[in-house]
This record gives structure tokens, C-alpha cells and sequence, in this order.
């Protein structure tokens, strides 16, 4: 691939919104290619601080009706449309992987670095999607931080959601929106 390629790829990617993602999703064999992808990031010490999990069928909607009931605990009040958007958030895309950051004790690595090694594996997996023609969005959202959440999925004490990959092909043409000007974000340091 030339370096023309590569940064067009770059400055092409968009998230495709969750609820504009639908059949199909990427089959195992594509999944797995696109993973082989996104674990090629930055890993100081070879720690490999992250894992997956892969939501399907019918474990996004039994996610869902969890979300709903945690919604309705941590909000007693909560309008009926801020739980039914809870219950429907892992409903549209026919793919979700969650991106768990698997966090170590390492006098060389601090938990921040690892968590920062885990969010890039979110960004090359969006890109991987984009690569093979499919959509993509990382969400986060209250259930990304919640403890119950983080016990209903399994997680261990150093284990946390780093984002939800939501995976399909796209219903829409996403349109680019405005990119902040590098030029605006670049300062140099003098001593």
C-alpha cells in the first residue's frame, strides 16, 4: 500500500451510527482478520493489556434488558425513553465487541499506558471494519464505568470497558463532518 493509500484510509474513517448499522456483520473469519489488525498497537513490555468480548444475537438483547433494570437502580425516576434507549442500545448493530482493558501491577508500565494501549486497539479495529467495507462506532456511555455492568459481563477486579465496537454494514452514506485544523492544536515548546 502506498503512503498515499494509507493516509487516505486514515482520512476517510467515520463512525456510521449504532442505530444506522445492520446485517451482515463480519463472519468469524473476517472478524478474527480484523482483530489480527486492531492488536498490532503500541504494547510497551508485550503486556497485551486488553482482551474481547463479542456480543451476538440474541447476548445484545439479553445485555440490553439488564442495562434497562441497572438504568431503573441507578434512577428510580428515570423517564420510560431513557430506559428503553438503555435497553435497545446493543439492539441495532448485529455486532458489538466490547474492548476491555486487562490492567497489571508493572513497575515499568504504568495502568495508564496499558489503558491507553487498549484504546488504540478501539481505534485499529474501526479502522479494520472501515478496511472491509463495514461500519463502525466506539461507544462508551454510563455502562462503561458502571461496577454491576463490569460484574454482569464477567470482568475482574483489573479489568475495565474501554469501549464498545459496534460493527455492520452501514444503511447510510455517513457524511464527513468538520476535523479540527492540526495547524490550531500545535504548539512548540522552548525551554
Amino acid at each position: 500500500m502506498s503512503d498515499n493509500c494509507f493516509l487516505q484510509a486514515l482520512d476517510q474513517r467515520r463512525s456510521v451510527p449504532s442505530l444506522q448499522l445492520g446485517a451482515p456483520a463480519p463472519d468469524d473469519a473476517t472478524l478474527l482478520r480484523m482483530l489480527q489488525s486492531a492488536v498490532r498497537v503500541p504494547d510497551h513490555g508485550k503486556m497485551v493489556p486488553f482482551r474481547f468480548l463479542r456480543l451476538q444475537g440474541d447476548a445484545r438483547h439479553a445485555l440490553g434488558e439488564f442495562l434497562a433494570q441497572r438504568s431503573r437502580e441507578r434512577d428510580p425516576h428515570a423517564a420510560e425513553a431513557a430506559v428503553e434507549k438503555d435497553r435497545q442500545r446493543f439492539s441495532h448493530a448485529p455486532l458489538v465487541i466490547a474492548v476491555i482493558a486487562h490492567l497489571r501491577d508493572n513497575p515499568k508500565v504504568p495502568a495508564q499506558e496499558q489503558l491507553l494501549t487498549a484504546g488504540c486497539v478501539c481505534f485499529a479495529l474501526l479502522q479494520a471494519a472501515q478496511g472491509f467495507g463495514f461500519g463502525a462506532q466506539w461507544l462508551t456511555a454510563w455502562m462503561s464505568e458502571d461496577p454491576a455492568v463490569a460484574t454482569h459481563l464477567g470482568l475482574a477486579a483489573n479489568e475495565r470497558i474501554v469501549g464498545f465496537i459496534h460493527i455492520g454494514t452501514p444503511k447510510i452514506a455517513v457524511p464527513d463532518r468538520d476535523r479540527p485544523d492540526p495547524a490550531t492544536l500545535l504548539q512548540d515548546w522552548q525551554p
